[in-house]
């Protein structure tokens, strides 16, 4: 976050009329831009009687904020935190595990990305319920689209087959008060529990907690993507870092999905776009076509192993 008065000098257009329009909307740092309108604020510029100016140096903020998302890191650093710290977390499925090697790896932010109804829910849920069943520590669910299923969790917790028969006990209510979960449902509000998460781990207030889970993440970003404009961008990529952030300096395993939508010649990709594949550490792709083996999921991308591997599994 920087100060705007502070970017004039790298960038002229950033001046004190710019700065004195920004402030009259309550802006004062470069960050201060995505937790507003962008629409209703360039509409206020046009308004003005430099209104070009104006636009150019909000498209201008922009840009610094969307250059910016990219952290310089020590390799010597990463591998020797990678060596000491950042031990792997079951999913709760035996064949992901296998697949990946031990789990879900601290410090990584995962992508699962697939269609609809291809089990990335259900994924986040019992990998959700595993954590908490074994004690293993806190997690914080992030629902976007109302999919969280306090009965699907109680059924992985009891391991019981049938979510009617589930009786609620001292056990799966200890368990389930381990998950904490939050209805999200735009990118501004995301932002702003992300750094609020953040600043309590850094003060250890939320010290226990071991993984975070936002389900789904592209369905809060896609929607200002649109337009081909750089609000979107500089928004996904500062959702992006705060991940990663959150991740590395915690040693959180962090989870995120992300739907397809309908591409050239009608082939499926994911929603967040190409500038968005090099956030994640992890990509893991469900098929969406469910056969006796169960449901296939393949490694799209992993630091440490080959792009191509899958493996079939059964969430039960």
């Amino acid at each position: 976050m920087a100060p705007l008065e502070d970017l004039e000098r790298d960038y002229p257009i950033i001046d004190s009329n710019f700065r004195m329009f920004c402030a009259s909307h309550g802006i004062f740092t470069d960050t201060d831009f995505l937790l507003h309108d962008l629409s209703a604020l360039e509409a206020f510029a046009r308004q003005d009687y430099e209104p070009q100016k104006l636009e150019q140096g909000i498209k201008q903020i922009l840009s610094i904020i969307e250059s910016g998302q990219r952290p310089w890191l020590n390799g010597l650093e990463l591998l020797e935190d990678s060596q000491l710290y950042k031990c792997t977390i079951s999913t709760g499925c035996e064949r992901i595990d296998i697949l990946l090697q031990g789990g879900l790896r601290a410090g990584h932010v995962t992508e699962l990305v697939g269609p609809s109804c291809s089990g990335k829910t259900q994924v986040c849920l019992k990998a959700a319920s595993h954590v908490a069943r074994n004690s293993l520590g806190k997690v914080v669910y992030f629902d976007t689209g109302n999919s969280f299923s306090p009965k699907r969790v109680a059924q992985f917790l009891c391991l019981s087959p049938d979510p009617s028969t589930t009786q609620i006990n001292k056990t799966v209510e200890r368990d389930m008060s381990s998950i904490v979960c939050h209805s999200v449902f735009d990118i501004f509000t995301l932002l702003d529990m992300l750094r609020q998460l953040r600043n309590n781990l850094r003060s250890q207030i939320s010290f226990q907690v071991r993984m975070l889970i936002i389900d789904s993440l592209s369905s809060l970003i896609a929607p200002v993507l649109g337009g081909g404009g750089v609000h979107g961008h500089a928004l996904m990529a500062t959702a992006g870092f705060l991940l990663k952030e959150i991740a590395h300096e915690s040693n959180l395993r962090v989870v995120v999905t992300n739907h397809m939508v309908a591409g050239e010649a009608g082939m499926l990709k994911p929603a967040l776009g190409e500038s968005w594949k090099s956030i994640p550490h992890v990509r893991l792709l469900l098929s969406g076509k469910y056969s006796a083996n169960g449901t296939r999921i393949k490694i799209l991308k992993h630091p440490y192993l080959a792009s191509g591997k899958s493996t079939d599994f059964v969430v039960i």
